[in-house]
């Protein structure tokens, strides 16, 4: 390895420990703004534009795209993979490390949707509770099923994280039946029998055009009334129009999200008028330990391909 070698790292918020990382083996320069929101399209991304110039490696961190723009000047959306495999770019990312992070936040999804956490806490803040045995009640994890969309390594982790929650049933579906899932105890369905059987439908798969909006007036119509849909992969999973109409009418009993589409989601967007839903801002990976792990793999990574060694976390070696 030679300091000879520059990368390139897209925040000022990345962590110290990885940074020291990439110190210790290269030359590192670091754009002086934060590569999210509009300080991100404002300010970090035309600094790039200038900083970007001779590095060997880029470590993204940002929600926003890696542009052909900045891959020119390079001469990486988020990430467009035909073009980075044209241009002989390799690419890795930062899989399993967020997985038990985001698990937890699933759990907290759930709990907060079935014990009407959004109408709790503003009862909280208007300093009027609603007093009686039988006002504001929920539901519990106790005794559910729990269906599982996408048994990947979240989906894994979610299976083991409520294990000690007394599930009555965890079914969940994808292209094939899992090995994993006979070791979790987890039953392989169809799509139509974990919407129609679960109470909480979680969703944990990849963005594509085959899961784009697979979550819309069909199948929210397939759910229970009192179905619990919990979202922590990617907003555009959900059409969003067909859940606000599912919430309001009674379709559903509720959702959890941690993603949606725009992020952030506007003020008056209709779905924050509602009080059986519960949304975060996608802080599904943001603890301390989770994103100090995500940005050292993501250091080792570049480590390995500037020393001409495979990749710890191919996506194109």
């Amino acid at each position: 390895m030679s300091k000879t070698h520059k990368v390139l790292v897209s925040s000022n918020d990345y962590p110290e420990s990885a940074l020291k990382l990439l110190q210790d083996n290269f030359t590192v320069v670091q754009t002086k703004y934060c590569n999210f929101g509009p300080e991100g399209l404002e300010k970090a991304y035309p600094e790039l534009l200038t900083l970007i110039p001779g590095c060997s490696a880029l470590v993204w961190q940002s929600h926003h795209p890696v542009t052909n723009e900045l891959l020119d000047r390079a001469g990486y959306n988020h990430c467009n993979v035909e073009e980075l495999r044209a241009r002989f770019i390799k690419l890795s990312n930062t899989p399993n490390v967020l997985s038990t992070a985001v698990a937890e936040l699933t759990v907290a999804l759930m709990l907060g949707t079935a014990r009407r956490f959004t109408e709790n806490l503003d009862q909280v803040k208007r300093g009027e509770w609603e007093i009686g045995f039988q006002k504001v009640l929920g539901t519990e994890i106790r005794g559910s099923t729990v269906g599982i969309i996408g048994l990947g390594g979240i989906g894994q982790t979610i299976v083991r994280k409520l294990n000690g929650w007394e599930v009555a049933r965890f079914l969940y579906t994808g292209h094939r039946e899992k090995p994993e899932g006979k070791d979790l105890g987890a039953q392989f369905v169809s799509l139509d029998t974990l919407l129609s059987q679960s109470d909480f439908v979680v969703l944990a798969v990849p963005l594509n055009n085959e899961t784009r909006h697979m979550i819309n007036r069909q199948t929210l119509a397939k759910m229970k009334k009192s179905g619990i849909l919990i979202n922590i992969g990617r907003g555009d999973l959900v059409d969003q129009e067909a859940l606000y109409e599912a919430l309001s009418n009674g379709t559903i009993g509720a959702a959890g999200l941690d993603v949606t589409t725009p992020e952030p989601l506007p003020r008056d967007h209709p779905l924050l008028t509602l009080s059986n839903i519960f949304v975060l801002p996608h802080i599904g990976s943001a603890t301390v330990r989770t994103r100090r792990d995500m940005a050292e793999l993501a250091a080792r990574n570049v480590i390995k391909a500037l020393n001409g060694e495979p990749l710890l976390t191919p996506v194109l070696p």
